[in-house]
């Protein structure tokens, strides 16, 4: 077998369609385009048209509201902080960043930080670099010894 023999299968294949090649071929003249109009011209894409009535999209109303400041940040439990300790995977020495999570595989990638919640029980000390906590993770930290730095916080006056 060579390189120039390869073939694939009898049927595998059907040749193109050639279009607007003379009423012989079966799809002359128009094209396959139907009649005249909007359609039968190149170009033409509208997604949503109902042949003139009210689109759907413009017949409801429109609903809620899209924050443009909206933080898209990973949220962990200090229980699984704890987990990650026992494991080894996180160095209690250390500050705890958002890529030392995501080194430890407590988080899957970066976004826009990380949010410590309450949920589990902590004993180790750590050192948290994070964009916030909840109070009841702010305690649990506190409790076992550790702080917690909010990365970007505005200071209230």
């Amino acid at each position: 077998m060579k390189l120039t023999e390869i073939r694939d299968n009898e049927g595998a294949t059907k040749p193109r369609m050639r279009i607007g090649r003379g009423i012989g071929s079966g799809k002359g003249k128009t094209g396959g385009r139907g009649g005249k109009g909007q359609t039968a011209r190149s170009g033409y894409r509208n997604n949503g048209f109902e042949g003139g009535q009210m689109p759907v999209h413009r017949r409801l109303p429109k609903r809620g509201f899209n924050n443009p400041g909206a933080r898209d940040l990973n949220e962990v439990n200090v229980g699984r902080l704890q987990q990650a300790v026992d494991a080894g995977r996180l160095d209690v020495s250390a500050p705890v960043t958002v890529e030392a999570l995501v080194a430890a595989g407590v988080v899957s990638r970066v976004r826009d930080g990380v949010k410590i919640l309450g949920v589990g029980e902590l004993t180790a000390k750590l050192d948290l670099h994070v964009a916030g906590a909840s109070k009841s993770a702010l305690e649990a930290i506190e409790r076992a010894g550790g702080t917690v730095t909010v990365l970007g916080a505005v200071a209230q006056a």
